[in-house]
Order: C-alpha cells, then sequence, then structure tokens
C-alpha cells in the first residue's frame, strides 16, 4: 500500500464546508459556559482533499481553527472522469464506508458527512454508504482513508509493469 500523497495548502484554491458543529456545557457556580467544536472539510474540487477539527469559546473561532487544521492535512486522491475509478472501502474506528463508481448523471448518492467530503474531493457521480458508526468524525476519517486508497489504472499497470490495456482485461 503506497502512503496518501501529501499536499501544500498555499498550491491550490480552497473551498471549505462545515461537517458538525458541536455544543458542550460545562455548569460552574457562576452558570453554564458554552463550547463548541467544529469538524470541516476541505478541498479544491480536483482531486485534494483535508478534514480538521477545532475547538474554541466561540463558533467562529472554532470553525476557522478547523480550516487552519484541515489544510494541515490535506491529501490528493485519485479521480477518473468525475467518478472514482473504482470500488473501495475505507475504516477507521468504528466508522466503515463503502464507495462504487457511477455512470455518468448519477450525482453524489451518499449520506451527511460522506456527501461533504466527496463534493469537496471534486466527485460528481458516486454510490456511497457508511456502515458501522454514523459518527462525522470517523465517518469523514473512513471516506478520506476510502478515496486516498484508489488507484487509477496507470498507477496499476506501472507497479505491475504491464500496459494499461492489460489491466482491463479480466
Amino acid at each position: 500500500m503506497s502512503t496518501p500523497l501529501k499536499v501544500k495548502a498555499a498550491e491550490t484554491e480552497l473551498k471549505e464546508k462545515l461537517v458538525n458543529l458541536g455544543r458542550v456545557t460545562k455548569v460552574t457556580k457562576g452558570g453554564r459556559t458554552f463550547s463548541f467544536s467544529a469538524l470541516v472539510v476541505v478541498g479544491d474540487g480536483n482531486g485534494t482533499i483535508g478534514h480538521g477539527l477545532g475547538k474554541a469559546r466561540d463558533v467562529s473561532e472554532s470553525i476557522q481553527k478547523a480550516v487552519d487544521d484541515a489544510k494541515k492535512n490535506l491529501v490528493k486522491v485519485t479521480l477518473h472522469k468525475g467518478t472514482v475509478p473504482h470500488e473501495q472501502k475505507g475504516k477507521f474506528g468504528a466508522g466503515k464506508v463503502l464507495i462504487k463508481p457511477a455512470a455518468d448523471g448519477t450525482g453524489v448518492i451518499a449520506g451527511g458527512a460522506m456527501r461533504a467530503v466527496l463534493e469537496m474531493a471534486g466527485v460528481h457521480n458516486v454510490l456511497a454508504k457508511s456502515q458501522g458508526s454514523s459518527n462525522p468524525h470517523n465517518v469523514v476519517k473512513a471516506t478520506i482513508d476510502a478515496l486516498s486508497k484508489m488507484r487509477s489504472a496507470h498507477e496499476v499497470a506501472r507497479q505491475r509493469g504491464v500496459k494499461v490495456e492489460k489491466v482491463y482485461e479480466g
């Protein structure tokens, strides 16, 4: 297995999407103190994707921290004609995901946290199923795990030392 290709944030124009915003209440003698945690996914819509977590006393600050964290965790994923090259499973903790390529015009058929990751990565046609934990943190990380395991036909051919046509033969 090859390790995911890391990308520098300065090289790409990134969009961001808030996946989950959590609020925690700490009750003290002086009253309630709220704290927020934000899970954000960033991507350039062309195969670069990252996720980040930020925690702070107010919402906007936690989102900004999450975006900064996500820019430090960027990886490049393989896409093929607006979809994924092949079927792939991903896992992180108890979060398991299944991603399948889809025909042109299908759209992104995926649930909440997975949809955000796939759209930010630039996938336009895909069938995806979240199996196991529905915790957004685990689902996002499992989806990125599945996407980073994807290999194009050219990569497979190069690793096997054969022509690309040979890869497509069954």
